[in-house]
């Protein structure tokens, strides 16, 4: 690591093939805490550029617990987090809509690091059982289109990682890298990030994959569909912005979308809008998240098109519906 430190103090860049090999080692924990947490430092001075983030990419896919979904042909909604705007769990009630509307989903996700409600904090604290064990995935998705996949449980890696990382208790690249390494390599992913700079490094990454993919940022930062100004996109063969009318939904004030500063409102919010109780605002959020995931499934349809079909599963109940399925809730 110190021939590696140097030579990146000296302000040069690591080959994908570099980064791989480098990130390889720190998952088997070749190298101590202080050295690792050495070298996430040198990436708070400097962004990490997109050969290197595919190379960290493809060193945590090998050191996953690959998890074979895709006769399933699933969808992940994700989002980097690290926006500091607190909104409640968009991302993952778009993909109980999702299900709702009979589109497998294997959403991947992790604990807060610098919030208080990552996905898996809410799913827990709301009666749903982590699991690697591939069949219950199975049955899962079978029964009720969703199932979750906890970060810890599929990346061992994560065990000379994750301590550094809570230690620090910045942002690091590993923010950018989770979202990227859903170890059942979903068929199309919708990724959510928060400045202009990752998003160029996530498009760099995935022109180079094999997947149906959409990258999001909302213009004022969100790493969602906020629906609270424009939302700049790139897929696999366009690249443009989403306007709410684009939805035929309307604009919303930011203070619509907050979700509170402690798990219990964040469950109390997520709960509310699946039960149908959630303001105007709250549930267009959603149904915008949910639909151009499934016009990601489904090309040929108009996304207005693609909203109507989140708004029945919402509005119906089916969401719901999947959602107590796989709680017991």
């Amino acid at each position: 690591m110190k021939t590696i430190l140097e030579y990146l103090f000296e302000g040069n860049t690591l080959s994908r093939e570099e980064a791989r090999d480098t990130m390889l080692k720190i998952g088997m924990g070749v190298y101590s805490e202080i050295e690792f947490a050495s070298f996430l430092t040198v990436y708070k001075m400097r962004p990490v550029n997109g050969e290197e983030l595919a190379g960290f990419r493809e060193a945590m896919a090998e050191l996953s617990l690959f998890t074979d979904l895709s006769d399933y042909n699933a969808v992940d909604v994700v989002g980097t987090g690290g926006d500091g705007k607190k909104t409640f769990n968009i991302s993952t009630l778009a993909c109980f809509i999702i299900a709702g509307a009979g589109v497998n989903v294997t959403k991947h996700g992790n604990y807060a690091v610098s919030s208080v409600s990552g996905s898996s904090n809410l799913l827990e604290v709301l009666g749903y059982k982590f699991s690697n064990d591939p069949e219950k995935l199975k049955t899962e998705l079978e029964k009720y289109n969703f199932c979750f996949l906890h970060a810890p449980l599929f990346h061992p890696a994560m065990k000379h990682i994750a301590p550094v990382r809570k230690a620090l208790k910045v942002q690091t690249f590993f923010n950018i890298l989770g979202p990227m390494i859903n170890p059942s390599f979903p068929r199309y992913q919708v990724l959510g990030v928060n400045n202009d700079e990752v998003f160029r490094q996530y498009k760099a990454v995935y022109k180079t994959l094999d997947l149906r993919y959409l990258i999001i940022n909302s213009v004022d930062g969100y790493d969602e569909v906020s629906l609270t100004t424009d939302t700049h996109f790139a897929g696999n063969s366009n690249e443009g912005y989403f306007s709410p009318a684009d939805f035929s939904l309307e604009k919303i004030d930011p203070k619509s979308i907050y979700g509170g500063d402690t798990i219990e409102k964040a469950a109390g919010i997520f709960l509310n809008i699946l039960e149908g109780k959630g303001t105007k605002a709250q549930n267009d959020v959603v149904i915008a998240n949910a639909a151009i995931a499934l016009n990601l499934v489904f090309p040929e349809k108009m996304l207005t098109e693609c909203v109507g079909m989140a708004k029945e599963s919402l509005l119906s109940g089916r969401a719901m519906q999947k959602f107590r399925g796989v709680t017991n809730y």
